[in-house]
């Protein structure tokens, strides 16, 4: 392994460093960091609810009004904002508890149609381009970016607002470009600089915008 590897390693676990350590220490170091880091989500989960609650219930509104009216949600996202945008699919079409389905759709689910895309036209259109054949006016996009600054997610913000689709970010860090865009309605942003905590809170945000629009739609809220 090499001494680059190894630092990046070390920065990150360093009770897992090359430097030899007996077990005991090895075991306290592992139960500290784990304790460190529910603290942080813990603090960080709380702040959010404190900043952005009332904008959560403002998005599930407009949520609710949407699903009312015959809308469609499109989730999507790269990496594990990918699988995240496939979990936001799952929770509101098949709910993990007695709750109303709602149709949506996770647009990084294809993966024929996604490669495609990317080898004959190019990847910052993959999200962009089923948005302009399935989107129509009244749908929900929801746009998930642990930096905020992927281009094809910005590119399907600009290609759903043209379409009079409601649009959805969730971000971390400082927001990156999503928060310089016009183009979203709603931003919610998970300003940390752990791209762990970012994620394990986005997590967060959008099951409550999914418990919060359900209270909606039932009237509620």
């Amino acid at each position: 392994m090499s001494a680059r590897v190894e630092g990046a390693i070390g920065a990150l676990y360093p009770f897992l460093d090359a430097q030899p350590t007996d077990v005991e220490t090895v075991l306290a170091a592992v139960a500290r960091s784990t304790a460190e880091k529910a603290a942080e989500i813990v603090a960080l989960r709380e702040s959010l609810v404190a900043e952005q609650g009332q904008r959560l219930v403002d998005c599930a509104r407009r949520f609710a009004a949407a699903f009312r009216a015959g809308g469609t949600l499109f989730a999507f996202g790269n990496g594990g904002s990918s699988t995240d945008a496939q979990d936001v699919a799952q929770l509101f079409l098949h709910p993990p508890k007695v709750a109303s389905p709602l149709p949506a759709i996770s647009l990084t689910h294809d993966v024929a149609l996604i490669t495609a895309l990317s080898n004959d036209v190019g990847f910052d259109v993959v999200f962009a381009r089923q948005l302009a054949a399935f989107g129509r006016a009244g749908d929900i996009a929801v746009g998930l970016s642990t930096s905020g600054g992927s281009t094809n997610v910005l590119r399907a913000f600009e290609e759903a607002a043209r379409r009079g689709m409601l649009t959805v970010g969730i971000a971390g860090y400082d927001g990156g470009r999503m928060a310089e865009s016009e183009v979203i309605d709603h931003l919610f942003v998970v300003p940390s600089a752990s791209v762990h905590r970012v994620q394990e809170a986005q997590t967060t945000l959008y099951h409550v915008l999914w418990e919060l629009t359900q209270q909606a739609l039932a009237d509620e809220l």
